[in-house]
């Protein structure tokens, strides 16, 4: 019996979360993979895993994308911050994953998680993030994790 009240509060926690379905923006292909595996494992839908511009748009354009998770250097013209502009216009919320967060970021993204970082630290902050987006103050933020409110 108790497992079953377990197993119908992680449901219910589930349904109640504002960020359900994840687009990654990755251009390597091992980080891609570890973050594509770790959103599944807790329970995220992932939109599409991409690892250029004009992928991204298209997955963006099709909807259904609660937030976009971009590094901020991708191959190439077009990089993650061209992708935050194009997500911002549309209403998206961007948490940047990047070795380096640009000093502009804080107008494009909600937060920016440095890295490396580890995958129960990305599913942290996109917990952080999302008490964010439903009005909730952020609690422990997750190592790396920087938050913006200028974008929120």
């Amino acid at each position: 019996m108790f497992f079953g009240l377990v197993r119908d509060e992680k449901k219910a926690a589930a349904r109640a979360r504002a960020i359900r379905t994840v687009l990654v923006v990755e251009d390597e292909p091992l980080v891609a993979f570890d973050n594509e595996r770790a959103l599944s494992h807790a329970g995220y839908r992932i939109a599409s895993t991409v690892d250029d511009y004009g992928q991204a748009i298209r997955v963006m354009d099709e909807g259904d994308v609660d937030l976009v998770i971009a590094d901020v250097s991708l191959h190439g013209t077009r990089n993650g911050i061209d992708v935050a502009r194009y997500a911002r216009e549309r209403g998206l919320p961007v948490l940047f994953v990047t070795g380096h967060c640009p000093i502009h970021a804080s107008r494009l993204a909600v937060g920016c998680l440095a890295k490396p970082y580890h995958p129960r630290d990305l599913i942290g902050s996109i917990a952080v993030v999302d008490r964010m987006l439903r009005g909730r103050r952020a609690t422990r933020l997750p190592p790396g994790l920087s938050l913006f409110t200028e974008a929120m």
